[in-house]
């Protein structure tokens, strides 16, 4: 049985053990903790090393510079969209109408950080603390100013290129030691999770829910499709095929980062996208570019501002919109992330805080939904670039579906 397949069944068997179990599975979590430790631990040296790898591999300084122009505009774009999709969805179905929640104290938030604060906090005072700290941002910052630095000085700089690159490939070679054993660590989250959060947690708010899944599942058919169909030029099939593993562990582990090993590894192995631009355009997409939190938190800002009862002008939305972009950037790729940046965005527009509990016991089922799109998207936006500047094997593309003798789609 293939790895993504076994991982799909440990999500399965994971849910109705937990079910079963109820909170009884709460005796798996370690398992599962200690999984997720696994893939947290390959973070850093794999952000560091695989950047410093893509950027050396493009000597080419305006190459290397459209590159990045290209993916932070195409990771702008889809961000906007998923947010007037939100925003679009939840108003037109008004999922919070008929909930009539009075407000009650108001929780303290944090303020916004103005654009300076922002700009400032991308660059590390200290690179180790940044490292120790886990900041991916800034670790982005960092790698890409000494990786330029390496292209700068030329051929002295080979014997520590072929370092970063042999640091590289073992940590590709230590991702696929952990994602062997991932069915385990799958089925014990899975478990926990729903021995914990039962169905009677979720019933209020489950419609609010179901149209979150099914939201992402249009933003996923109309938006990536029509990215990998119109512009890429390619089929969509073997581009879901080939992401499979990636999508179940992000399904599993709930974060953006743990998942971005597998991210990196399918992109590579099973899309084609060539080793260089898949090192420098996934990590970037793992702290920027986050389209299934832009989703969440539009409808969730949609859904209690009519629980509550507050109207919503055009200039609510605009800043909505505004404060979303900006907290997305800022939202680490963690578990449980996006309730904590709900706090900035519910207060730009006056919602109740105490709102945020009330999302709070469908969070797990719903931060599933929301890594797999941001992974997703990030993968998409890769595919796209690579096609573009010619990095993509589309040999290796197609033999992820039973179609693969089918001709590629002629522009």
């Amino acid at each position: 049985m293939k790895l993504w397949a076994k991982i799909l069944l440990a999500i399965v068997l994971g849910a109705v053990t937990g079910f079963i179990l109820g909170p009884t599975a709460s005796i798996l979590k370690p398992i599962g903790t200690l999984f997720i430790n696994l893939l947290n631990m390959l973070i850093v040296p794999l952000v560091f090393s695989s950047m410093i790898l893509g950027i050396t591999s493009t000597p080419d300084p305006k190459k290397l510079g459209r590159i990045g122009g290209i993916t932070l505009l195409l990771y702008g774009v889809t961000t906007l969209i998923a947010i007037a999709l939100g925003i679009g969805i939840a108003s037109y179905i008004e999922l919070g109408k008929n909930l009539h929640f009075a407000q009650a104290s108001v929780l303290q938030v944090k303020e916004l950080p103005s654009m300076a604060e922002l700009i400032l906090s991308l660059v590390p005072k200290n690179p180790i603390a940044a490292f120790a700290e886990g900041n991916i941002l800034q670790i982005i910052v960092f790698s890409t100013l000494f990786g330029t630095a390496l292209n700068f000085i030329g051929q002295k700089a080979k014997p520590l290129v072929d370092c970063f690159d042999a640091l590289a490939s073992c940590m590709f070679r230590l991702t696929s030691m952990v994602m062997a054993i991932s069915p385990i660590g799958v089925f014990a989250l899975m478990a926990w999770a729903c021995g914990s959060f039962g169905l009677e947690l979720l019933l209020p708010v489950l419609k609010f829910l179901l149209c979150y899944y099914a939201a992402s599942l249009i933003f996923m058919g109309v938006v990536f499709c029509s990215i990998l169909f119109f512009m890429a030029k390619l089929s969509p099939l073997p581009f879901f095929k080939g992401m499979l593993e990636a999508i179940g562990t992000a399904a599993s582990t709930c974060s953006s980062s743990a998942t971005l090993p597998a991210t990196i590894q399918c992109s590579i192995e099973k899309l084609g996208i060539s080793k260089g631009l898949a090192n420098f355009v996934l990590p970037l997409g793992c702290s920027l570019n986050m389209n299934g939190s832009a989703l969440f938190q539009a409808m969730s800002t949609i859904f209690l501002a009519q629980a509550y009862g507050i109207e919503l002008h055009l200039q609510h939305m605009i800043l909505l919109s505004a404060t979303i972009i900006l907290a997305t950037l800022g939202t680490a790729s963690i578990p449980g992330a996006g309730l904590i940046m709900l706090s900035i965005v519910f207060s730009s527009v006056g919602i109740p805080l105490e709102g945020i509990a009330i999302l709070a016991s469908i969070d797990r089922l719903r931060d599933m939904a929301t890594t797999t799109l941001n992974i997703t998207g990030d993968a998409v936006c890769a595919v796209y670039v690579a096609k573009r500047e010619g990095e993509l094997d589309e040999a290796i593309y197609y033999s992820q579906s039973k179609r693969s003798k089918v001709a590629v789609i002629k522009t």
